[in-house]
């Protein structure tokens, strides 16, 4: 009996040992729909400014064609040697005087490190530096009649 006994306790104990289990993997991820991606059209970004760079103010006007926008060679030819020729920076002042007037032509750049070109003209008296008319000027100074 003690050998049927110890049979029985055996079969017991054999039935609380656990057989290694062998890890189970997840289900894979169902499969993604692949739609194409629609990104919304941008503009691109305004250009970022030069430190110590302002764009200048351009003057318009009739009778400036041949001036607004031209470099001193340009002025030079048109002008003659200027009374004063003073550089301030990246801007050049540029000045004839004559009988009936003062004519200051202003020199900037159009764009970081460009050339200066003339973007603004400024006419008056010799006398008392009274406003006069430009065009007047111009044409009173030009050696191109």
């Amino acid at each position: 009996m003690r050998v049927i006994a110890a049979l029985l306790v055996t079969a017991a104990l054999s039935a609380c040992v656990s057989t290694p289990r062998v890890p189970t993997q997840a289900p894979p991820p169902p499969p993604r729909s692949v739609e194409p991606q629609v990104v919304p059209p941008t503009t691109p970004p305004p250009p970022r400014p030069v430190p110590g760079y302002r764009a200048p103010e351009i003057m318009e006007g009739p009778g400036l064609g041949g001036i607004i926008r031209e470099g001193a060679p340009v002025l030079l030819s048109r002008f003659g040697t200027p009374r004063l020729d003073t550089p301030e920076g990246d801007m050049r002042k540029l000045q004839w005087r004559g009988d009936a007037c003062v004519l200051d032509i202003y020199l900037y750049p159009l764009a970081p490190g460009a050339d200066p070109v003339a973007t603004w003209v400024e006419a008056r008296r010799a006398s008392d530096g009274a406003e006069v008319d430009r065009l007047a000027c111009i044409q009173a100074l030009s050696r191109r009649q």
